[in-house]
């Protein structure tokens, strides 16, 4: 077995058993089993597995990306966009500080096909439609993720 496929092996097998609350943290759980691995590294490796971090009632935590999951992100995710803006052909949305790449990254993987792809920044998410008249159908699906998540 390859040593990255060994490494994402354990990545699972941790995640489905242990709390791990940070890169950090997994980082020394693998070290303890003779698996050494970077931020860069575990950030990929998280990516090509579905890992989300999510809120639980136990704090924040990494888990496999499952449906229920999936819906708990989608709900950060609307907390995490304070507006939208839009012209004839792009859409700007407005983020918290620091969380406009993980917005980004959220809406490229719905893989919608009125979204040809996003660009994030600090706290700007440019998304680029695939035809301007698809632009209305866009904002009102950001405004329904954000609106679903008003008390």
């Amino acid at each position: 077995m390859s040593a990255k496929l060994n490494r994402q092996r354990l990545i699972k097998e941790i995640l489905g058993s242990k709390i791990v609350s940070s890169q950090e943290e997994l980082a020394q759980l693998l070290s303890e089993r003779n698996v050494y691995a970077t931020q860069a590294t575990l950030s990929r490796d998280f990516a090509e597995l579905g890992v989300i971090r999510t809120v639980t009632e136990k704090g924040i935590r990494y888990i496999m990306n499952s449906d229920e999951a999936g819906k708990q992100i989608s709900k950060l995710i609307g907390y995490e966009i304070i507006s939208i803006d839009h012209n004839e052909s792009l859409i700007v949305l407005r983020t918290l500080a620091g969380r406009a790449q993980g917005v980004a990254h959220f809406i490229d993987r719905l893989n919608r096909k009125e979204i040809l792809g996003t660009v994030g920044g600090d706290d700007t998410v440019l998304i680029i439609p695939d035809k301007s008249q698809s632009i209305e159908i866009i904002i009102e699906f950001i405004k329904n993720l954000m609106s679903t998540n008003q008390y």
